[in-house]
């Protein structure tokens, strides 16, 4: 389940930094280490897993590889989300009766 990998890939802390950076914009390992205490041969693997989770692309340029957040990752989990969505206003509704009829 894809779902499961793209959680898995955004538990980690070091993975979302990366994403985050990435969603400002597209850079080299390079350029994504500034800043981190990282080797590169960590920060390749952080970005394998964001691949396999689908949530960066990457483009290579020469002999560069340019990182980019693949915004159709995302989209999986917003679609996932969107199933429990429609259950949170039900339920804080019952809440707010609830605790209403308790203050009387």
């Amino acid at each position: 389940m894809v779902e499961n990998d793209i959680f898995k890939a955004l538990a980690d802390p070091t993975r979302r930094a990366i994403y985050e950076k990435l969603a400002a914009g597209a850079m080299n390992a390079s350029s994504l280490r500034e800043g981190m205490e990282i080797s590169q041969p960590a920060m390749s693997q952080h970005l394998a897993v964001l691949r396999g989770a689908r949530l960066v692309r990457e483009e290579r340029q020469g002999r560069f590889v340019n990182y980019e957040v693949d915004p159709d990752g995302l989209a999986l989990i917003a679609q996932w989300l969107a199933k429990y969505r429609a259950y949170w206003p039900a339920r804080i509704e019952a809440l707010k009766i609830l605790l209403r009829d308790m203050d009387q």
